[in-house]
């Protein structure tokens, strides 16, 4: 196999909804066609979306049937991958900002690799905001209505943010964490710049939502967002024993930022909902020695 060179989101109770965001995939998932392989990802976490569509191209062409299962919260999705339910999470967040679901499901989750290593959190605000600090955010929260607008609930970056960023700077007697979706924030940021109007984000790298606005990364001194992590794609136990030659093939892929970047934006940009499939041949034809799928199948 070719390698390239390596370049470079509380948990929530879950219950009875959990059981039923899974209903349409567990006659078919882990345990079932050995054929068969499951991918679980939110579709608004483009980096999950774009290697879910990579892996579902190269597990076809292994002989592989692939079910893409689109979930909305991170604590669904592992509890499907610990379950079997859900056979491979494409971009797991896994060293630190999704630590706690680790520590939960880990005994249950087989590490198939790391595909990129310098993925950060942030919290950002537009580039004609003067504040380049997250320390500068206090004393300043009429500016930003008192509220940084947040993504799902369920997101590490949620937890991340809440638990350690606002304390640590002294922003949660000033700021209200506002949480709903990823599509919903970025919606209210592209109101603000488009408006002028000042506003405070939580973002992450990589994300083309850095590219396509004009935005800004708060320096972190206290480093309470954490330091650099890598990108991992997390299989459900025993997977690698089922699917031997899937699980050589998505362990030998490493993207760099130009590779990542390139990809991100080609499946989310340039040819977005719907064009998936045809983003990632547009992306194999760009980097054709990313990797091989000249395994034994």
């Amino acid at each position: 196999m070719k390698k390239t060179t390596r370049g470079i989101t509380s948990l929530v109770a879950l219950g009875a909804a959990a059981a039923l965001a899974l209903t349409g995939c567990s006659s078919d998932a882990g345990g079932g066609d050995a054929k068969t392989i499951t991918l679980g990802y939110l579709p608004s976490w483009t980096d999950g979306l774009s290697t879910a569509y990579l892996l579902e191209n190269q597990l076809e062409q292994l002989g592989y049937e692939v079910k893409m299962e689109e979930l909305t919260e991170a604590a669904v999705l592992y509890t499907g991958l610990a379950s079997g339910d859900i056979d491979i999470y494409p971009s797991a967040w896994s060293e630190k900002t999704h630590a706690s679901y680790m520590k939960k499901y880990g005994d249950d989750i087989e590490d198939l690799g790391a595909y990129y290593d310098n993925a950060v959190l942030t919290l950002a605000v537009p580039e004609y905001v003067d504040i380049d600090s997250i320390e500068d955010l206090r004393g300043n929260a009429d500016r930003f209505d008192g509220k940084i607008i947040g993504i799902e609930p369920s997101a590490g970056l949620t937890e991340q943010t809440e638990t350690s960023v606002m304390p640590e700077y002294g922003l949660d007697s000033e700021y209200e964490l506002v949480t709903s979706s990823t599509a919903t924030m970025l919606a209210t940021l592209k109101d603000k710049i488009d408006n002028q109007e000042d506003v405070v984000v939580t973002l992450w790298r990589p994300f083309w939502a850095n590219d396509a606005f004009p935005v800004k990364d708060l320096k972190d001194p206290k480093e309470a967002m954490g330091a650099p992590e890598a990108l991992h794609f997390l299989a459900t136990k025993g997977f690698s024993e089922k699917y031997p030659d899937a699980a050589e093939l998505i362990a030998s892929i490493e993207l760099d930022d130009a590779e990542y970047g390139a990809l991100e934006d080609l499946v989310v940009n340039e040819y977005g909902e719907g064009k998936e499939p045809e983003a990632i041949t547009a992306w194999l034809a760009k980097f054709p020695d990313a990797f091989s799928t000249e395994l034994t199948k």
